[in-house]
């Protein structure tokens, strides 16, 4: 389904390196709507496709990780966000905090990251904004498509979930 956009070797539509989750979800999004467009015949692939897209950001991927923050226990600690990287009020937030070690000290639930590379290669290092940074833009088509999977299902229309590719 992917057509001329490459994969990496775990299944995740690889368009670009900054902010490759983002990519991805939002090519999900779009197979979801194409999907919900009454008599389209390859419905049930696109839906297929766009799920696998959203388990690899859940944890269906070569580190067995969730890229959105918060979801299961092993996500991303150190996403680049300055707000998420301050210490609890009243210690100041300097540039320090930025190339610390530590994990971030304010969770930012919910909020999906960059994500890998064309490797499915992942660090989890603040200091990476191509890897790490958090958006809105970031997390619409994500939860666009996780809201799309979510309608095919209460419908009764969401196929299997697609076999693991890694």
């Amino acid at each position: 389904m992917s057509g001329s956009v490459p994969q990496t070797n775990c299944g995740l539509a690889f368009r670009q390196k900054w902010g490759s989750n983002s990519y991805a979800a939002n090519a999900a999004f779009i197979a979801l709507m194409a999907a919900d467009t009454q008599g389209f015949s390859q419905a049930e692939e696109y839906k297929t496709w766009a799920m696998s897209q959203i388990h690899y950001m859940l944890g269906d991927n070569n580190y067995k990780m969730s890229y959105q923050i918060g979801y299961g226990n092993n996500y991303p600690r150190k996403p680049h966000h300055r707000a998420s990287s301050c210490p609890n009020m009243p210690e100041p937030c300097t540039w320090a905090q930025l190339s610390s070690p530590s994990d971030n000290p304010q969770i930012l639930f919910g909020a999906l990251v960059g994500g890998p590379d064309e490797n499915d290669v992942y660090e989890d290092n603040r200091e990476d904004y191509v890897q790490n940074e958090v958006a809105v833009s970031y997390n619409a088509g994500f939860q666009s498509a996780a809201a799309g999977l979510l309608h095919f299902a209460l419908q009764g229309t969401l196929p299997p979930a697609p076999q693991s590719k890694c």
